[in-house]
C-alpha cells in the first residue's frame, strides 16, 4: 500500500479523545518539544553532564549515535521548576480561581476520596508510598506548573495537536497504531496520582481485516492503559462498551496520567511496590486456591472487585476519566492536525533510546520520563511495538475472512491425525489379542512362568498405550464436532461472546461505591495517622499496657471501618463465631480424654447398633 493510502487509512479511522475537566496537556508534536529541551547523559557515580543546551537541539541532533557505554542513561529535560515566590503567586491565583470559577473548563474537582474505597491494610501501604516519596527521587511539584507555562506559550505560537500514525500488516491484519505525545504527566500534583514525570507516550490500536484489495473492514479496538498489556485492552468493534462517532473511536483519557480508557468515570488503580511483590503474588496464589476450593467461580480468574479486597498490598489511586473536558478528533472542539506516519520509522525515533524527559532517579521508575514510542525505559524495544499483534492478545486470532480457511485446514490435519490414529488403534488391538491368547497358553505351567510375567507385563503397558491412543480419538471426535459448529457459526456471520477473552475489564467506579459519607472520607484520610499517633503515645506514656492499647485501638479502628462501610452486623456474626470457635479449643484443651472417650463411646454404640440392626 502507498504512504498516502495509508495515511488516508488512519485519518478514517482515527480516535476521538475526551479528557477530563482540569487537564492541562493535550497531543503535540515533538519539534517544539525537543526544540525548547536540552539533552543529558547520566553515568554511575557522576554527576549529570549536558550534551546540547537548551535552544540547540533538533530531532537530527537527537538521532545521532553516542557511545556512552551500556549504563550511562540519556534523557531531555524539559523545564525547570518555578522557585518559591513564582510557585507561591501560582497557588493563590489557582486557590482564587477554584472558589470563583467552580465551573470554568479548566477547574478540577475531586471525587470522593481514593482512601474510602479501600480497606485499611491499603491505607497503610498507601502511607508507606507517601513516605517513600520523601526519600526517592521525584519531579518537583513546581515543574508541573512550569511545564503547564511552556505548554502554553507553545501552543500560543502556533502548536497543535497531532498523532504519529503507524500501520502494520501482520498475519492478515491491518493494525493502525496511533501514537499519542503529551509533554507532561501531572497525575499526581494536579489529580492526587501516583506519579509525576516530563514526557508521556500514550497508544491505541484498531486492529482491521482485508478481505479485498479495496476493503477494510475494522473488527477489534486496544487502548494502552498504563503498562497493562493482554486481553483486557482489547474490545470488538460492534462492542457496545466501545464509543465511536462514525468509525472513530472515543477514548476517556485519565486526567493527568492519560491513560485510555473505553467509558467515562473514574478507575481505582493500583500502583504495586517493587519490595511487596512477592507477598502479593503469595496473597493472589492463595486466592485462586481458595476460591477453587470453595466453587467460588474460575479458580485462576478473579473480579476486579474481589482483586480489590484481596491486594491490599497495591496502593490505590484514582484515574479521573470523566470526559467532561476538552475533546479531539473529528467534529469535536479540536481537530487533529494532518498525521504524522512513523512508516518509514524515523530516525529520532529509532535512534534515540534514552528518556524523553527528565531522569529522577527514582528506583520505583514512577517519577523518570518514559523512553520514545520504540523504547522501554532500560532500552530494550515495546512489545507494542514490535508485536502489535501479541500484544493485545490478537495473534492467536485470525481476520474473519481468513478464519474459515485455516478452519478447513485444521479439519482437513484432524481428519488425517484420526485416521491414522484409527489404524494405529487397529494394529495395537490385534496385538493385545495375541499377547492375551499366548498369556492364557503360558497360564499354568511352572517352567514357563518368567515368560508368562514378562507377557503380562507387556500387556499392561499395552493396554495403557491403547487407552491413552483411544481417549486421543475421543477428543479428536468431540473436537471435530466443535469445528465443525464453529463452522456453521461463521457461515452465518456470528461472532461469538463479545468479552470471552477479557478476565479483569476496567470498570468504573459504581454509584455505589462512590456513596461515601464526608465523616467516612475523613475517617479514612487520617485514620492511619492516627493510628502512629497512638503507637507512639502507648510507647511513650503506657509501654507497660502496649499489648492491651494495640488490642484496643485495633478493635476500635475494625469496629468504625465497619460502621462506615455499613458492615456492623457482619462484624458482630463474626466475632460471636469467633468467640464461639475460641471457647470450644479451650474446652477441647481442658476436657480432651473425657471428649475422645465420649466420642469412642458413641461411635462403638453405633457401630454395633447397625450390625444387629442389620442381622436383625
Amino acid at each position: 500500500m502507498s504512504a498516502t493510502a495509508d495515511r488516508a487509512l488512519l485519518r478514517r479511522f482515527e480516535p476521538v479523545i475526551h479528557f477530563t475537566r482540569g487537564e492541562s496537556f493535550f497531543p503535540m508534536a515533538v519539534e517544539p518539544y525537543v526544540a525548547v529541551s536540552s539533552l543529558w547523559v547520566q553515568r554511575p557515580d557522576e554527576s549529570p553532564v549536558c550534551l546540547v543546551p537548551e535552544g540547540e537541539l533538533t530531532l537530527d541532533k537527537l538521532a545521532q549515535p553516542r557511545a556512552g557505554g551500556s549504563e550511562a542513561i540519556y534523557y531531555l529535560k524539559f523545564i525547570e521548576p518555578l522557585n518559591i515566590r513564582k510557585m507561591a503567586a501560582y497557588r493563590i491565583q489557582r486557590a482564587r480561581r477554584g472558589l470563583t470559577k467552580r465551573d470554568a473548563p479548566d477547574v478540577f474537582r475531586a471525587g470522593r476520596g481514593r482512601l474510602a474505597r479501600v480497606g485499611y491494610l491499603s491505607r497503610l501501604v498507601d502511607a508507606l508510598f507517601s513516605l517513600t516519596l520523601l526519600a526517592r527521587g521525584r519531579v518537583p511539584g513546581a515543574t508541573a506548573v512550569a511545564a503547564s507555562r511552556e505548554y502554553r506559550r507553545i501552543l500560543a505560537e502556533g502548536g497543535h495537536h497531532c498523532y504519529y500514525g503507524r500501520v502494520v500488516r501482520q498475519n492478515g491484519w491491518v493494525a493502525l497504531q496511533y501514537w499519542f505525545f503529551y509533554p507532561f504527566n501531572n497525575w499526581r500534583s494536579g489529580f492526587f496520582g501516583a506519579n509525576d514525570h516530563e514526557a508521556d507516550w500514550e497508544m491505541v490500536t484498531v486492529y482491521c481485516s482485508e478481505p479485498g484489495a479495496k476493503e477494510i473492514h475494522p473488527e477489534w479496538v486496544a487502548y494502552a492503559s498504563h503498562d497493562f498489556s493482554g486481553d483486557d485492552l482489547r474490545r470488538r468493534w460492534d462492542d457496545p462498551e466501545l464509543a465511536k462517532v462514525g468509525e472513530h473511536p472515543v477514548i476517556y483519557a485519565g486526567a493527568g496520567s492519560h491513560a485510555s480508557y473505553y467509558a467515562p468515570g473514574e478507575y481505582l488503580a493500583e500502583m504495586e511496590l517493587l519490595f511487596l511483590s512477592p507477598l502479593v503474588r503469595l496473597v493472589e496464589g492463595l486466592t485462586r486456591v481458595v476460591r477453587k476450593a470453595l466453587g467460588w467461580g474460575q479458580g485462576d480468574q478473579i473480579e476486579p472487585a474481589d482483586r480489590a479486597r484481596f491486594n491490599v498490598f497495591r496502593i490505590p489511586f484514582v484515574d479521573y476519566a470523566r470526559g467532561d473536558g476538552l475533546s479531539i478528533g473529528p467534529g469535536q472542539d479540536r481537530e487533529w492536525d494532518e498525521p504524522c506516519t512513523m512508516d518509514p520509522t524515523p530516525a529520532w525515533a529509532l535512534n534515540y533510546r534514552g528518556l524523553w524527559g527528565l531522569y529522577a532517579r527514582d528506583p520505583a521508575a514512577g517519577e523518570n520520563a518514559p523512553a520514545g514510542p520504540l523504547y522501554n525505559r532500560d532500552g530494550t524495544m515495546r512489545r507494542a511495538w514490535y508485536d502489535p499483534l501479541g500484544w493485545a492478545g490478537l495473534d492467536k486470532l485470525l481476520p474473519p475472512d481468513r478464519a474459515r480457511t485455516r478452519l478447513q485446514e485444521r479439519q482437513e490435519a484432524i481428519d488425517a491425525r484420526r485416521a491414522e490414529l484409527v489404524e494405529t488403534i487397529s494394529q495395537k488391538s490385534r496385538e493385545l489379542a495375541g499377547l492375551g491368547m499366548e498369556a492364557q497358553a503360558l497360564q499354568g505351567h511352572p517352567h514357563l512362568k518368567k515368560l508368562h510375567a514378562a507377557h503380562q507385563e507387556r500387556i499392561g503397558a499395552l493396554s495403557e498405550e491403547l487407552d491413552k491412543l483411544r481417549a486421543q480419538a475421543a477428543s479428536d471426535d468431540a473436537l471435530c464436532e466443535a469445528l465443525g459448529l464453529y463452522d456453521e457459526c461463521l457461515q452465518a456471520g456470528e461472532r461469538g461472546p463479545l468479552r470471552a477473552h477479557i478476565r479483569r475489564a476496567h470498570r468504573p467506579a459504581s454509584e455505589d461505591e462512590l456513596r461515601f459519607s464526608r465523616l467516612a472520607e475523613m475517617w479514612a484520610a487520617i485514620s492511619v495517622g492516627l493510628m502512629m499517633v497512638g503507637f507512639v503515645a502507648l510507647v511513650l506514656f503506657y509501654r507497660q499496657h502496649l499489648i492491651a492499647g494495640l488490642v484496643a485501638m485495633v478493635s476500635l479502628i475494625v469496629f468504625i471501618e465497619s460502621s462506615f462501610r455499613g458492615r456492623l452486623p457482619r462484624l458482630i456474626a463474626s466475632v460471636t463465631i469467633g468467640l464461639a470457635l475460641v471457647s470450644a479449643l479451650v474446652l477441647l484443651f481442658e476436657f480432651f480424654w473425657p471428649i475422645v472417650a465420649l466420642g469412642v463411646l458413641l461411635g462403638g454404640s453405633y457401630v454395633i447398633w447397625e450390625n444387629v440392626r442389620e442381622l436383625l
